[in-house]
C-alpha cells in the first residue's frame, strides 16, 4: 500500500523538542527527524503560556520554516491551542495564563503564521467571526458549549469537552452529528477508549477525520528516571508549567491529568488497523482540509508497518 506523506496537525513536540521553549535549530531538528516516521507536513502546536513566551515561539518557529531545507517535514504553520480556552476544561492548560477570546486580546499574538486556533466559542464568538475572516481554521476544543456555529473543526474530540449528553447540546454530540465539521481525534488507546472510538467513527464521515497524535516533548526521547517514591520505571519532565510524570505509555500530572499522547502518527495507524478501525482516506483530509500538498509517499506493508519513504 502507497499512500501520500502523512500531516500531523496537533503535536507539541518530540525528541526532547518542545515547541513552546524551542530553538530555531531545535525545530528544525525536529522537521528532519519527524519525517523518517512518514510525517512530510506538521503545524507545531502551541499551549497555554503568556502572551511573551507565545510571541517568542511563534517568531521562533516561523524562522525555522523560512530555514528548512530539502530532507525536513514542511512546516505549515502554527496550532495555537492555549489561551482561549474554558477554565472547565482546562486540562493540562495553565489558567493563570487564560484571557477572553476577544478580537482585542487576540491582536496581542496574531500572526499570519497561526493557522489553526482552538478556542471555547462558548466564551466570544466575535473572535470565531474575525478568525474566519482571516482564513484560520477555528476548532472547538477544551469547551463545553454545543453551539460550534463558525467553527471548521473540533481538537481532540472527547478529550477536554463536555461529553454526550441525552439532554440539550453539548461539544462532543454537535461534533459527532455534524458532517461538516472535521474533528481531530487522538486514538492512541490511552485518551479515547475503544468503544468510544468505534462511535466516532460510525458517526463522522471517513473524509472529516483527523488523525492527530497531540504528542509531547518525551516522545522518542530517552528521560533520566525521577526517583523513588513515584514508582519504578517513572520519569519526569516539564510541560505547561506543570511536572508531567511519563510511564513509558500514559504522561500525566500529579493529580492523574492526561498531559498529551506519546505516540506518533504512524504507530496509531498501526493500532487502529489492528482493532480493524483504519481507513486509508484519513490520511487524505489534513490535505484537504488546509488545501495543501507536498510531494512524497509512504510504502506500508499489510500491516502498517513503513516499509519506504520517498520524500522530494
Amino acid at each position: 500500500m502507497r499512500t501520500k506523506l502523512l500531516i500531523e496537525q496537533h503535536f507539541h513536540g518530540a525528541f526532547g523538542v518542545n515547541f513552546n521553549t524551542a530553538t530555531v535549530d531545535d525545530v528544525l531538528f525536529l522537521s528532519k527527524e519527524i519525517l523518517k516516521y512518514g510525517i512530510g507536513g506538521i503545524f507545531p502546536t502551541l499551549v497555554t503560556d503568556s502572551v511573551e513566551n507565545i510571541k517568542s515561539a511563534v517568531a521562533v518557529i516561523r524562522e525555522a520554516a523560512s530555514k528548512q531545507s530539502t530532507g525536513m517535514a514542511k512546516i505549515f504553520g502554527i496550532h495555537l491551542e492555549g489561551i482561549f480556552i474554558n477554565e472547565k476544561k482546562k486540562g493540562i492548560h495553565n489558567p493563570a495564563h487564560f484571557m477572553t477570546p476577544t478580537v482585542e486580546n487576540y491582536k496581542l499574538i496574531e500572526d499570519n503564521f497561526i493557522k489553526i486556533v482552538t478556542l471555547a466559542p462558548e466564551l466570544n464568538v466575535d473572535l470565531v467571526e474575525y478568525l474566519k475572516e482571516k482564513g484560520v481554521k477555528v476548532q472547538a476544543g477544551h469547551c463545553v458549549g454545543g453551539d460550534l456555529t463558525g467553527c471548521t473543526g473540533t481538537t481532540h474530540t472527547f478529550n477536554a469537552m463536555e461529553g454526550i449528553s441525552h439532554r440539550g447540546k453539548s461539544t462532543a454530540l454537535s461534533a459527532l452529528i455534524n458532517d461538516d465539521l472535521y474533528s481531530e481525534v487522538i486514538a492512541d488507546g490511552v485518551h479515547v477508549s475503544d468503544d468510544a472510538l468505534k462511535l466516532f467513527f460510525k458517526c463522522k464521515p471517513a473524509d472529516k477525520v483527523l488523525l492527530v497524535s497531540d504528542c509531547l516533548p518525551c516522545t522518542r526521547y530517552t528521560l533520566a528516571p525521577c526517583g523513588r517514591g513515584k514508582g519504578e520505571g517513572l520519569y519526569k519532565f516539564m510541560f505547561a508549567d506543570s511536572e508531567i510524570f511519563y510511564d513509558g505509555k500514559r504522561a500525566a500530572s500529579k493529580d492523574g491529568t492526561l498531559a498529551g499522547s506519546t505516540t506518533l502518527l504512524p504507530d496509531i495507524i498501526k493500532r487502529l488497523h489492528s482493532v480493524g478501525m483504519f481507513n486509508p482516506q484519513f490520511i487524505e483530509n489534513p490535505y484537504n482540509y488546509h488545501n495543501i500538498d507536498i510531494k512524497g509517499s509512504v510504502e506500508w506493508d499489510d500491516d502498517w508497518n513503513i516499509l519506504q519513504i520517498c520524500a522530494d
